[in-house]
């Protein structure tokens, strides 16, 4: 399976044609997919377009092993869970596969990775292991080239005059962090950012209250002197991010795309506008499972941006998904 062809996937019909292949690699590879395809009496032959696709359910992670028969993993992602919850576990076959999913991706969206310095603010990451955001920001940090950059835990201080010195230079500059950590800066100090770039991840981790994204949003981008707040979508199931330069709308890279699910029926896919569940094409996600049935909620929109409104009812609250939305 070459699964490079997805980085040079260019029109909608490319996309199709390359999802229906990885869909049957997938069936013939991935035994968990096979197994859940067959007892939803779904014949592989019928699958010729991605709307007839089955979308493997995201709670398989967590009791099944997905991965392609005939790979062995390389490195296992951890969901971060809640106290006494079951987490999910990510079976990476290619950790070089992964690197250009996010290196693409950042190119896709913000060009040259080099012109950048990367400050993360990711505490509740960094305080345990398996973390797929902080292999994929210690990635870019390292890519970038910049030895400014570098992740902070709780030396708020030390972050904040290195990012006052790097913006007032004229250095662009990415602030990734999670929202509870972002709060905390945004309520001890007040900057007038000129080159740089707030990224939040979501989640309070029980840190703090939970509030809707729109206020989040207005309370950093009061604290930043910024007019917008940026914010990345991802989770340990996948292997591709999707990142909003604003307004929570989120856009995917040429080989992700998100299809909203009916409420009451799984398997029907709902009309563009229409909220429901968020369905996920990942095709980097070649080696384990590109289609991916999440448990959040969102809307999608004509032109293919979407918006993450909130959880399911009965979702239990996890990793970069724990913000409250509107």
């Amino acid at each position: 399976m070459n699964a490079d062809k997805i980085f040079t996937i260019s029109s909608t019909d490319d996309f199709e044609n390359q999802a229906i292949e990885i869909f049957n690699f997938q069936y013939q590879h991935v035994e968990v997919y096979r197994r859940y395809v067959d007892l939803l009496k779904i014949a592989p032959k019928t699958v010729d377009s991605i709307s007839k696709i089955p979308f493997l359910p995201i709670q398989f992670f967590k009791s099944q092993k997905v991965i392609a028969s005939g790979y062995t993993e390389e490195i296992v992602f951890t969901s971060s869970g809640t106290t006494g919850s079951e987490t999910s576990r990510h079976y990476v076959a290619s950790t070089e596969l992964y690197k250009k999913s996010y290196l693409n991706g950042f190119q896709h969206f913000y060009g040259d990775v080099e012109e950048f310095c990367i400050l993360a603010l990711l505490p509740a990451y960094l305080e345990r292991t398996g973390s797929s955001l902080v292999y994929m920001v210690d990635g870019l940090i390292k890519q970038s080239g910049n030895e400014n950059g570098g992740f902070y835990l709780n030396q708020h201080d030390e972050l904040i005059e290195k990012l006052k010195a790097l913006d007032g230079a004229g250095q662009k500059c990415i602030l990734i962090g999670v929202s509870f950590a972002l709060l905390e800066l945004a309520e001890k100090y007040n900057l007038n950012l000129q080159n740089t770039i707030v990224m939040e991840t979501g989640g309070m981790k029980g840190r703090r209250k939970e509030i809707i994204r729109s206020e989040l949003h207005e309370i950093l981008t009061k604290a930043f002197g910024l007019k917008s707040i940026h914010s990345e979508y991802g989770m340990t199931e996948l292997l591709s991010q999707a990142y909003s330069k604003g307004d929570g709308i989120f856009q995917c890279p040429p080989w992700m795309r998100i299809l909203i699910r009916e409420t009451n029926d799984p398997l029907s896919i709902a009309p563009i506008g229409a909220s429901g569940g968020i369905n996920i094409i990942d095709l980097a996600n070649v080696y384990s499972c590109s289609f991916i049935q999440t448990q959040d909620l969102g809307r999608l929109h004509p032109d293919g941006s979407f918006e993450v409104l909130g959880r399911m009812d009965t979702a239990p609250i996890r990793g970069c998904n724990l913000l409250i939305y509107e």
